[in-house]
């Protein structure tokens, strides 16, 4: 590959970002840092107050016996959070140690308090930069038949089956990279890469607190691409001459083959789970043709539970993202009321 191979949890954590704001800043039309709004706004609080709050007595009656396993990417992990585990790996990132060290305010830690389960039967398998395909493979054999080149990715965890197998509860959130990681990578190749910098910038963790010095960051970071006029074209071209309407439409595709798939492996390796899906948030409303991209995956997803046996679909629409395009505290804590409300008691 001619760009430099980003780890997954990058991939996913910026891209978002990165689309959402000019890379060609230094123009003189550019905003001042008082006048740039944050690429990902949190919704108001008041949107999402009824299911902000810690779960309590929506949840189910605490079974010890029960196991609750949450499949999906970065935002199921809990990057963002503190105390998310991994380790440097050959390629990308190991994610095992995060299985049952998770951190303490990500949604799956919530809904096994709330359903009264320990770390052994609450197994968090979120894996950063995961898309939709990958997911369905490693349903089949528990690994990535081979290295996902544009997200750098590539995950072996056998395990996960077992996992799998014994649950009760199946929960998935899937399929922002499909779109988030050929978007990245794009952008990448628009700039001859130096948007490096920026992503840098909004992975470290920094923006995640709205405030004035943040937003000069990120301006400042903007302001230092010094874009070369062709750049500028190609970037330009990528943001708003439909260069991400064909990205899109992609990923939808993909999803539609793959997320069919992904209910029927779980199906065969389980045939009694309850398995929820997860609907979709689109923490950077900015862009049109993002904002369909979303609206179709969630239909997707709704139409393809209301097609199976024992798979509920569970719309998150009032999620909070902070300024990496992950979830907030209160988000997660929203998100695993919203699964304790739906698991059949």
């Amino acid at each position: 590959m001619k760009h430099p191979r980003f780890t997954a949890w990058l991939c996913s954590a910026a891209a978002l970002m990165l689309l959402a704001v000019p890379a060609f800043a230094q123009q003189p039309d550019a905003l001042p840092p008082e006048q740039t709004a944050p690429a990902a706004q949190e919704q108001p609080a008041e949107a999402a107050a009824p299911d902000a709050e810690a779960p309590t007595a929506e949840a189910p009656a605490a079974d010890p016996q029960r196991t609750y396993v949450a499949l999906g990417d970065s935002i199921v992990s809990g990057v963002g959070l503190p105390d998310f585990k991994y380790t440097e790996a050959a390629i990308g990132i190991d994610a095992a140690p995060n299985f049952e060290g998770y951190p303490e305010q990500c949604y799956v830690s919530l809904v096994g308090k709330g359903l009264g389960l320990d770390r052994q039967h609450a197994i968090n398998l979120g894996l950063p930069g995961l898309t939709t395909g990958d997911l369905a493979d490693m349903l089949r054999t528990g690994a990535m038949p081979q290295m996902n080149q544009q997200a750098g990715t590539y995950y072996v965890y056998p395990q996960m089956l077992d996992y799998l197998k014994r649950a009760d509860v199946i929960s998935v959130q899937i399929g922002s990279n499909d779109a988030l990681v050929p978007a990245l990578v794009a952008l990448g190749n628009a700039t001859n890469w130096k948007s490096e910098q920026l992503v840098a910038t909004m992975v470290s963790g920094v923006l995640r607190e709205p405030s004035f010095e943040n937003l000069q960051r990120l301006n400042s970071d903007l302001s230092r691409l010094r874009l070369t006029k062709e750049e500028k074209q190609a970037t330009t071209q990528l943001l708003l001459g439909g260069g991400t309407d064909a990205i899109c439409e992609q990923a939808y595709q993909e999803a539609a083959v793959h997320m069919p798939q992904v209910v029927a492996e779980l199906r065969a390796l389980n045939p009694d789970a309850q398995i929820i899906l997860l609907g979709y948030t689109n923490p950077v409303p900015l862009l049109p043709e993002w904002t369909q991209l979303f609206r179709r995956l969630n239909a997707l997803s709704k139409n393809l539970a209301a097609q199976n046996e024992n798979v509920t679909y569970v719309p998150i629409p009032f999620a909070m993202t902070a300024a990496d395009a992950h979830p907030t505290v209160s988000g997660h804590k929203y998100i695993a009321n919203r699964i304790l409300r739906a698991i059949k008691k």
